[in-house]
This record gives structure tokens, sequence and C-alpha cells, in this order.
């Protein structure tokens, strides 16, 4: 394929106690479009990430350049030159995959200019940008991911979401860094927490796939939110309010989106939902999708 575009989902991570392991793909969509060229780069960036503070570079150290190149050496393919217009509908830098969903594009494009399926060696190759798989697993993969890391190789499991489950998300103005989140969690947590964890992470699992009804309790976590609160402290004041209002709410990802898992699509008018945007977001079932043009 010489001239296609991928289409790729964003994605929430941990879902609450499933840090590290559990993603979800959402239907909020960044696109690519690819183009083989003679030689050199060109690339082109629209919405997120175009002019302003937000400028994303359009050289070769573009995350989805540096992706592809990744993928076409591990291939063994040769591109003369490429063309990609870039057009980013995922926030950055809030909590929804943004930068893994431009590593799966690449990873994708990659896969397609070998003339390949991307298989169980994809998810490696999108894992190995960020040192984990929820957000790359769930955009590449679709629905509810598994994932986890044995000897420094990254696999994932993708699950079917139950259809009555409506995910809602609270995207803040402000922007969060998951390395800078990443290092307000401690080195060890208590052994009662990481085993309340452990059980709630498998009731998610559940709840996610078969028994919605349960939603709130598998939620519920004590690995990681409470120690990055003081990060982003109207994200921490909203998902409290949902849940005190029986609303399945998490940290979306390192934040600062609040993720609402509900069955009817609606926050609780008794929330105040002030600073933040507000929507409806499907699940997105298949993942990463290329099509030629």
């Amino acid at each position: 394929m010489t001239s296609f575009k991928v289409t790729v989902p964003a994605s929430s991570a941990n879902l609450g106690p499933g840090f590290d392991a559990l993603g979800l793909a959402l239907g909020l969509h960044d696109v690519v479009e690819v183009q083989v060229i003679e030689a050199g780069l060109k690339v082109e960036v629209f919405d997120a990430g175009a002019g302003g503070v937000e400028d994303v570079p359009t050289d070769e150290t573009h995350l989805v350049v540096r992706a592809i190149r990744h993928t076409c050496e591990r291939l063994g393919v040769r591109v003369p030159g490429l063309h990609l217009r870039c057009f980013n509908k995922i926030p950055h830098a809030r909590g929804l995959g943004s930068s893994a969903a431009a590593v799966v594009s690449g990873v994708a494009a990659g896969y397609a200019l070998a003339e390949r399926e991307p298989d169980a060696e994809a998810v490696q190759l999108a894992a190995e940008f960020e040192g984990h798989a929820d957000n790359a697993a769930a955009s590449l993969l679709g629905g509810l991911v598994i994932a986890w890391c044995e000897d420094g190789r990254f696999s994932a499991e993708r699950l079917t979401v139950h259809p009555s489950i409506r995910p809602v998300v609270a995207v803040p103005g402000v922007k969060s860094s998951t390395a800078a989140t990443r290092g307000l969690l401690p080195p060890q947590v208590p052994h009662p927490d990481a085993a309340f964890s452990a059980g709630r992470a498998a009731l998610a699992v559940h709840a996610l796939t078969c028994d919605p009804a349960v939603l709130l309790p598998a939620t519920a976590d004590r690995l990681h939110q409470h120690y990055r609160a003081s990060a982003y402290p109207a994200t921490a004041r909203l998902v409290r309010e949902l849940r005190d209002a029986g609303v399945a709410a998490t940290v979306s990802g390192a934040g600062p989106t609040v993720l609402a898992l509900t069955t009817d699509g609606i926050i609780p008018g008794s929330v105040g939902v002030e600073g933040f945007v507000v929507s409806e977001l499907p699940v997105d079932p298949v993942g990463v999708q290329v099509t030629p043009r």
C-alpha cells in the first residue's frame, strides 16, 4: 500500500484498580493519512498539537514517524519517502492515550507498508515506546484489554465489553504529565492495599464484560489514584463526588480526565462539572483500522 488512512481510537487505562494492566478503547479517533513519496519527509498536523503552545514536531522526531521507522526496521521494509497528514481529535496530555494512539497509528502504518496485518508482535512494538501496554493494546485491539509483561515481552488479550456500558469522559482544560504523576507514586504499597486492588481488578474484568451492576466496587482503587490526587485536585474532587453519587468513576490513565462507566450515559445533575467538557464516548470494539485511499 502506497496511500492509505489509519484510524486509531483513544483509550482509558487503569480503570481504577487495573494499574498498567487494564485498558479500554473509546470512540474518539485520530486519523493519519499516509502516502509514500519519492524521497524525504513531510508531516502536516491538524487540530490537537497544531500551532500555539501545543505544537508537535513535524520532523523525524514526530511520534508517528518514529513508530513507523521503528516498525519498518523490525519488518525489514524500506520506504523512500513519506508524506503524513495527522488529524488529531484526541486531546494531548489529558489521560486519553494520545501518545499511545500516535504510536499505534505508526505501527499499523508500518505493517501496511510491509503489506502485513498486525500480529502479536505489534503489541510489543507499540508498548516498547512507553514501557507498558495498556493504552497501546486498547488502541490496537479495541474493546477491553488485559495487558502484561513477562521477561521484557509485552502481551495483551482483548475482551468484549458488556453492551449496556456507556462511558462518559469529563475532560478539563489543564494538562497532566504521565512522567510527573508517576513520580508521585511510592516505591512500595501496603500489602492490604495490594490485595484489595488485586481483588478489585479481577472484579473489574467481570463487571465490564458480564455484570455492570458491580462496576462501582469493581473500580475502587488503592494503588495509585490517591497518591496522585495532589496533582489534579479538581479531578480528585469530581471522581469523589461521582462515586458518592453511585457512579463508577475513575481517573483516566494518568489524568486529569475523569472516566465514568455508566449504563445510561448520564452524569447526575447534583455533581458539579464546572471546568470540564463532558461527553459520552462509546466503546470502540475494533481498534486501529487501515483503509486504502
